[in-house]
């Protein structure tokens, strides 16, 4: 038996299991507004169903993870398609734990689409078994990114448990400027959740299509001599390039709506074989969740934060206050041992010292740094209500940039990790 085929049919499973237990908790929450008999039985019976259907997600997600574990004979969580998944799998243990303390059917409105797009996301990359390099293969790895990753998922029901806080307590109708910034951010950040799912559809369009551009790209290095040297590199495309790469040639491109050529040259400033392809990814996630963002703007003739915000009626905020709190709480000291303490012991065994100043560890740091601020301002200087939660979204959007930005934009020993 294929143990490593039969786990990507358990994580396909898990994702819409998730899709529908999502869909399920949007029955429970917004259809107490159409239930003509008792709307708390029609929320309690949906929930019930909507929390059964997410754990089997779970369990199908744990199967993959194990199967996949056997069947490659390393702890899959040594590339960006494997920590992103057990990312994925992490929240859900974490938002398991936290609604079986709070039973609130609406966190997991907030929480499901979170897992489904980070295993959507963790989809985009190569999915094929790969060999660990030598300073993956310890015992510390499976330490080190299982407990990080499970702090990580903790902060990320805080983010859920904020980001709802924040569309439950804001005035939408308000006119007072106070009113009208926080309108402002929370539709920002609405508007980066459309341009993450935007670019993920994007992906997978294209992928779809099967397209492809090539190009070849002369690439100037100078030695610490000052001698110059002259390099050439191909540099496939999967999506059309709105930047081509700096300095670089046509090999093939298909032609996409009518445009045979790259319409931009990345900036040259822009160092790097891959500048160019990353540069063109984020300006198709831009334009393609602006477009969808637009098109949901024309559709509902309002904010997304002013139609959201009517299903938050009925919720206590002091009690998403406390569940961002809790979460937060429970996932910093998991954080600290995973991403800092059995992070310095691994980096000591593999490359002989403790700290480097690697970015990886310089945004690790920067992530324990916010939270600890966090809960220092929420114990001693009682910050609580809007302030506590925006700096819960604010400080995942922190975790996000150290697991994706770090590891494809900024080069570092962490950045041995599959890409495509």
């Amino acid at each position: 038996m294929n143990w490593v085929e039969f786990s990507s049919d358990a994580f396909i499973a898990a994702f819409f299991l998730y899709c529908f237990g999502f869909l399920f908790y949007v029955i429970a929450v917004a259809g107490k507004k159409w239930s003509n008999r008792d709307p708390e039985l029609h929320a309690k019976r949906w929930s019930r169903v909507a929390y059964i259907v997410s754990a089997l997600g779970l369990l199908s997600h744990l199967t993959f993870f194990f199967t996949r574990w056997y069947g490659s004979g390393q702890i899959p969580t040594s590339n960006m398609y494997e920590f992103m998944t057990f990312l994925g799998m992490a929240i859900m243990i974490a938002f398991i734990i936290v609604n079986a303390i709070y039973r609130k059917a609406v966190l997991g409105m907030f929480a499901l689409p979170l897992v489904v797009l980070i295993v959507a996301y963790a989809s985009v990359f190569p999915q094929e078994v790969q060999p660990l390099v030598p300073a993956l293969n310890s015992i510390w790895l499976k330490i080190h990114v299982t407990t990080a990753a499970l702090g990580e998922a903790f902060f990320a029901v805080a983010f859920a448990s904020g980001l709802m806080y924040l569309l439950r307590v804001v005035d939408f109708k308000g006119t007072s400027k106070k009113a009208r910034r926080s309108q402002r951010w929370v539709e920002f950040t609405l508007y980066v959740i459309i341009v993450i799912i935007a670019f993920i559809a994007t992906v997978f369009i294209f992928r779809g299509m099967g397209y492809q551009a090539n190009f070849t790209q002369e690439l100037v290095t100078v030695d610490s001599r000052g001698v110059a040297s002259t390099t050439v590199e191909n540099v496939e495309y999967s999506m059309p390039p709105i930047f081509k790469p700096y300095n670089s040639e046509v090999v093939e491109m298909d032609t996409f709506l009518g445009i045979a050529q790259p319409l931009f040259e990345t900036p040259g400033w822009m160092d790097g074989v891959n500048a160019g392809r990353k540069l063109n990814t984020i300006a198709w996630s831009i334009l393609m969740g602006s477009l969808l963002y637009g098109l949901l703007r024309l559709a509902l003739r309002k904010p997304l934060g002013a139609v959201i915000h009517p299903l938050m009626d009925g919720i206590d905020p002091d009690d998403l206050d406390e569940i961002t709190y809790r979460a937060i709480a429970i996932g910093f000291p998991i954080f600290t041992l995973g991403a800092l303490i059995f992070a310095m012991i691994w980096a000591n065994i593999a490359w002989s010292r403790f700290w480097g100043w690697d970015p990886k560890e310089v945004w690790a740091l920067i992530t324990w740094l916010f939270y600890s601020a966090y809960l220092h301002l929420r114990l001693s200087r009682g910050w609580q209500g809007q302030p506590s939660a925006w700096l819960a979204v604010i400080g995942f959007v922190i975790v996000m940039f150290t697991l994706i930005g770090v590891n494809l934009i900024i080069a570092g020993l962490h950045s041995y990790a599959g890409v495509n």
